[in-house]
């Protein structure tokens, strides 16, 4: 399906089924998402070593129906902002922060292979039940909380919203101005996505490659890098592939 021009406010995103989104990209852990969330995990644990500080504030800008991005920053937060736009969502969200469901297990697992996260020293339900808020709102109203938070990830958001290439920008830049200085992040991107479903609605996307995920960072990120896992299967129809950017937000 080739989706009409559509900015983020045309979309009823309200109408987002986060179960049918879950059953077909979370029930069982895709190679493509185990790989990144291997990157991750190093990535936050290596600047951690560097970097110690405590407590740490983090976000997870348009969380959606995913929890593994917050699962990533558990270790080192003493809070973790789950911003998300769509009201079906935030309502998953909601009903996952008391116990999460047992899918995401496979994705704690992953993270445990390194031992910052094996040192967590209680069960990751407790810490995530702890630590995690979620907050109702949109990726394009951030610039009121500029330098907020001090770690933060974005997973398949600026480019999953709209298929306007100044909104992707623009949702880039207000995710990385939410970071204070120095803070790591890490965001995940749909390469040439063509839009999805989840469920019997069709949402749009802006179809952008690596160039354009490494000259919507630029400007704002230093020390990142975008990478594409090396698996080649794709969980759905209708994109090329995963892009990974890893990096700090510049000084």
């Amino acid at each position: 399906m080739t989706p009409r021009s559509s900015w983020n406010a045309d979309v009823s995103w309200a109408e987002f089924d986060p179960i049918a989104y879950v059953d077909h990209n979370y029930r069982d852990m895709q190679a493509e998402d185990a790989e990144i969330l291997c990157i991750v995990r190093d990535h936050f644990a290596d600047h951690f070593r560097r970097y110690p500080a405590t407590p740490v504030s983090g976000i997870d800008v348009g969380a959606g129906a995913n929890l593994y991005p917050a699962l990533a920053m558990l270790p080192w937060c003493e809070e973790i902002t789950l911003l998300e736009y769509s009201s079906a969502n935030v309502r998953y969200l909601e009903s996952q922060v008391a116990a999460y469901d047992a899918n995401w297990d496979q994705f704690w697992d992953v993270l445990r292979e390194h031992e910052a996260y094996r040192a967590l020293g209680m069960d990751p339900r407790e810490r995530f039940r702890r630590a995690v808020e979620v907050k109702g709102g949109s990726i394009l109203d951030l610039a009121r909380y500029e330098g907020r938070w001090s770690v933060g990830t974005m997973f398949f958001v600026a480019e999953s919203m709209t298929t306007s290439w100044q909104e992707f920008r623009l949702g880039v830049e207000r995710f990385l101005r939410a970071l204070t200085p120095g803070a790591p992040f890490a965001a995940a991107f749909m390469e040439h996505s063509k839009g999805l479903y989840a469920g019997e609605r069709f949402f749009p996307a802006c179809d952008v490659g690596e160039s354009e995920v490494h000259a919507s960072l630029e400007k704002l990120a230093d020390d990142f890098k975008v990478v594409r896992p090396a698996s080649s299967a794709c969980v759905r129809d209708g994109y090329a592939g995963m892009l990974l950017a890893c990096g700090r937000r510049r000084q």
